[in-house]
């Protein structure tokens, strides 16, 4: 047995076995997803996909061990799904352990000026905070209220075009409103 081969003898049943595995794997998963950061997620390039595929190789004989049948893997897959569940659950009832596993949105943007310090910490270059400006339809970092990067890796920004447009009244709004009064 080499130095990182993990056996557990003390568990006598397969399936019992492949449980454990299957958590442990995916509980590593999200630690390593959580420490190598969230930008991650939500920007997927060739080689992060490449990655993700390689890794997911990688772990599968880590959770079944010796057994490749079907039952095997449909333990495994329900483990995930069920360890998936919970915790999204919990996720939901504390928002400190959420925090803790998911981390807080960080702002990158306020009010036209880039918050070096944060995007420096989300590893968020400019060209990279430039490009996600230019998909939410601003023009120019100077043009953006707000701009976050939010739990699940994605950008969301704010612009002034968008309070400019939030602001305008609509022309029917009189009687739109007026023809809910009458139903």
């Amino acid at each position: 047995m080499s130095l990182l081969q993990i056996s557990l003898p003390f568990i006598h049943n397969q399936y019992v076995e492949i449980i454990i595995r299957a958590l442990a794997v995916y509980f590593f998963m999200i630690i390593a997803i959580r420490i190598f950061g969230k930008k991650e997620l939500a920007q997927l390039s060739v080689i992060d996909l490449v990655f993700i595929l390689l890794i997911s190789n990688a772990v599968q004989n880590a959770m079944v061990g010796p057994d490749t049948s079907l039952q095997g893997g449909l333990i495994a897959a329900t483990a995930l799904f069920a360890a998936n569940y919970t915790l999204k659950r919990l996720l939901y009832k504390s928002k400190r352990l959420s925090n803790w596993v998911q981390g807080s949105s960080v702002k990158l943007i306020y009010k036209g000026q880039v918050d070096i310090l944060n995007c420096a910490k989300a590893e968020i270059t400019t060209e990279e905070l430039e490009a996600a400006v230019r998909e939410h339809g601003a023009k120019d970092i100077k043009d953006v209220d707000l701009a976050m990067l939010e739990v699940d890796g994605n950008i969301s920004v704010i612009s002034n075009d968008f309070h400019k447009k939030s602001t305008v009244e609509h022309p029917r709004k009189h009687k739109l409103k007026g023809r809910l009064l009458q139903n």
